[in-house]
């Protein structure tokens, strides 16, 4: 095994965070907590409001200074990290001048710059313009308002790891740059399970109820009044849960028993959730989640938010972490969701202090004056190969972002394939594909070969199997002394559920988020898969930091991440505890918002997001009588004076009175923007049978290199016989394994239109 170290993968990077809001202090935070040394501006929030609770996690392993410190450091950073246009100038990286040759940038900029708002309600602004509350499903098919900031959080971590790609190229040309991730680039990540549309077919209903469309694999509440989570996705454990809940006579139906699929019929659904629900009714929670583990059909309670970063799995992955801050004394935070082989992290609670300065008087680094202002390959990562051994979603996801960042990624599927592949295929963009079957002796000695010329092997197997396929680190080590090895499992591989195979909904209903967002209402059942995506970010993250440390003479280690980490940092400014600190906010049913105020209403074109600053902006806005109403006849007053208005109308009243609107766009309208399309964030393709899909296109821009190509869906094995040439077999040997079954060759993925997940 490694050596374990307080040295992270970082160690040495100097960072300067000049930011405000959420996704810019997370993005330093993990750089921080990764090793490197970060100097914070004190700088108050952009609408002059509190620092949110989070603040207390987000700023820790900083030290504080005040904004007119931070200049004389610039110079000699690697790394800054801007949230606005006036700080990135004031540190001598106009966004309008050249990008620096010779530090890294990395600009996370504000929804709507100058927008009077929190934190919390721009994101929720991102997450109505970008078309993500608009696919949550629920009883009315009307936007539902997250009671997250997913988006930012993830805008945060996914520019972290842009960073440090960018950082790679550094240590690999001498050359730095600056590196955008805007808002619309941190919803696409979030959001790219759901973020596509077929220009000939109608958008899925979503007014399926808060459990989504899927009857077997949702919520239902017990005879006690419990809830549970039901995860019988795909035929075997439908079967089971089917039996232990007596209600197989399901199965029995002429058209179910023809075609399983027709369990999410629009005519036959309701039904079958109708049965499985009077089943569910017959026990108290504990029992049927007592049978169902015993027969293996994944299930579980939903639980309180408050409760998770106390659960045992959680404290055995060193996720509960307690700190002395010193502006609200002993707080509770989630520790980073990455681990290391090689590395043990520790935390210190951010420090303020009237100066600075870096630990050593080294020089930046200095780009050649010749410097080219254009390198090749579609993004920082250009020239490393990833060999991708992930299925089903959170795996190939992992790879399809390093494929963004402009990795050589080749996605290796057994010769049976990722059953995840059509479903799926939104995932497993940005790949070559072959079809390998490691069992067999010379199947594995071909992959060992792959090995040999690749960078990173990433995968997402239950634990116990890498060391069976052997494919864990000591085995690869074996073919290439430093590969970085990157693994996604359920529950992290220690603790009590360590060894358990983990699924996105039953952890999001765990770690309660569920009950969250539904609040006193049912329980919500998140359309973003977002414990899926937040786990591939972080294993896209952790992977760069460990080539990182490779690129600077350190070596290769593994990194790892799991669903459980994805769902405590998805939640982090939520779950943190303090004395004092507010409450966090929780939802309701078909929730529109927090209040009157700040929340949904239909229009004349739609729907749209509003936010005012205060009761009395709306009786100047005109047509609503008092600012002493309550907030149910605040909304009523505002409900009949916006309906009859398109969405411009009502941004042209409100905003004269400090209120800011985002419409409720849905995909259609996001996707065949021709202003998203023209700035390169949404592209269309062409299947091979002449199929359409428009889905996104770019995850981030970097200033050393052209757009990314439009990333699509390979077909199983379409290019082994390419893969395994490049890897030095002649074609006698490729013509053998693929006559022998070892390997598979294969075509194009032809159309899939109207084939989604959730």
């Amino acid at each position: 095994m490694d050596r374990r170290t307080d040295d992270g993968p970082l160690a040495g990077v100097r960072v300067i965070d000049f930011t405000a809001g959420i996704a810019g202090p997370v993005a330093a935070m993990i750089l921080g907590d990764l090793g490197a040394q970060v100097i914070r501006a004190d700088r108050a929030e952009p609408d002059g409001g509190p620092a949110l609770p989070g603040a207390v996690m987000w700023h820790r392993n900083k030290t504080i200074v005040p904004a007119g410190e931070i200049g004389g450091l610039a110079d000699t950073a690697d790394l800054i990290v801007t949230s606005d246009a006036a700080a990135a100038e004031s540190l001598g990286c106009p966004l309008d001048g050249a990008a620096p040759t010779s530090l890294v940038h990395l600009h996370l900029p504000f929804w709507r710059p100058g927008a009077a708002a929190d934190a919390l309600t721009l994101d929720r602004m991102m997450q109505a313009e970008y078309g993500i509350a608009r696919r949550q499903t629920s009883f009315s098919g009307a936007p539902v308002d997250s009671v997250y900031p997913f988006a930012s959080q993830l805008q945060g971590a996914w520019g972290a790891t842009a960073a440090i790609a960018a950082l790679i190229e550094r240590a690999r040309t001498g050359l730095g740059q600056r590196a955008v991730v805007d808002p619309l680039h941190g919803a696409i990540v979030a959001a790219t399970t759901t973020m596509f549309t077929d220009p000939k077919l109608s958008l899925p209903s979503t007014a399926v109820g808060p459990g989504g469309p899927n009857p077997a694999f949702g919520t239902y509440q017990c005879r006690d009044g419990q809830w549970l989570f039901l995860g019988a996705l795909g035929v075997k454990f439908q079967d089971i849960a089917f039996a232990v809940l007596g209600v197989s006579d399901i199965t029995r139906h002429p058209r179910i028993a023809a075609d399983r699929q027709e369990i999410y019929a629009v005519d036959l659904r309701d039904g079958v959730r109708a049965r499985i629900a009077e089943g569910f009714r017959r026990k108290d929670r504990d029992a049927w989640l007592a049978e169902l583990t015993e027969a293996g059909c994944p299930a579980s309670p939903v639980a309180d938010r408050d409760d998770w970063l106390d659960h045992p799995q959680i404290v055995a992955l060193g996720l509960r972490v307690e700190l002395d801050d010193p502006l609200v004394g002993q707080a509770v935070t989630v520790g980073t969701p990455v681990r290391f082989s090689g590395f043990q992290p520790s935390y210190r609670p951010r420090e303020l202090a009237p100066s600075a300065r870096w630990p050593d008087e080294r020089p930046q680094a200095r780009a050649a004056a010749s410097a080219p202002s254009r390198l090749p390959g579609g993004g920082p990562l250009h020239g490393i190969r990833v060999l991708d051994l992930g299925t089903v979603l959170a795996g190939p996801y992992a790879g399809q972002l390093l494929s963004s960042l402009g990795a050589d990624v080749i996605k290796v599927e057994t010769p049976k394939g990722d059953e995840f592949r059509v479903r799926g295929y939104v995932v497993n963009r940005g790949q070559r594909d072959i079809a390998l079957d490691l069992r067999d002796p010379a199947g594995y000695d071909t992959f060992g070969q792959l090995v040999r010329g690749s960078d990173v092997v990433l995968d997402n197997f239950r634990p116990g199997v890498l060391g069976r396929l052997r494919v864990d680190l000591e085995s690869l080590r074996a073919f290439n002394p430093d590969i970085v090895a990157t693994s996604i499992t359920g529950y992290g591989g220690t603790g009590p559920m360590g060894a358990l195979p983990g699924y996105d909904p039953v952890i999001q209903s765990l770690s309660g988020i569920m009950r969250a967002m539904g609040g006193d209402a049912e329980p919500v059942f998140s359309t973003v898969a977002v414990n899926d995506v937040t786990v591939a970010c972080l294993a896209a993250l952790g992977t760069c930091a460990a080539l990182y440390q490779r690129f600077t003479g350190r070596g290769g280690q593994a990194a790892s991440s799991s669903l459980a980490a994805a769902s405590a940092f998805i939640q982090n400014g939520e779950l943190v505890r303090y004395a004092g600190r507010p409450p966090a906010e929780t939802g309701g049913r078909d929730y529109p918002g927090p209040s009157a105020l700040s929340r949904y209403y239909p229009c004349a074109d739609g729907w749209v997001r509003i936010h005012l600053p205060h009761a009395a902006a709306a009786v100047q806005a005109g047509g609503v009588p008092s600012a002493d109403l309550s907030d149910g006849a605040l909304a009523e007053a505002l409900a009949a004076v916006l309906a009859p208005l398109s969405s411009e109308k009502i941004a042209d009243l409100l905003a004269p009175h400090g209120g800011i609107v985002a419409r409720g766009r849905d995909n259609k309208e996001l996707l065949f923007d021709p202003v998203t399309i023209a700035d390169g964030h949404i592209g269309m393709i062409t299947w091979a049978d002449g199929g359409q899909t428009y889905w996104p296109r770019q995850y981030a821009v970097f200033s050393l290199h052209d757009e990314n190509p439009m990333m699509t869906t390979p077909g199983m094995g379409e290019h082994t016989r390419e893969v395994l040439l490049e890897a030095g077999l002649d074609q006698q040997a490729v013509d053998r394994l693929i006559r022998d079954g070892v390997a598979v060759e294969g075509g194009p993925l032809l159309s899939v239109a109207g084939i989604g997940y959730r």
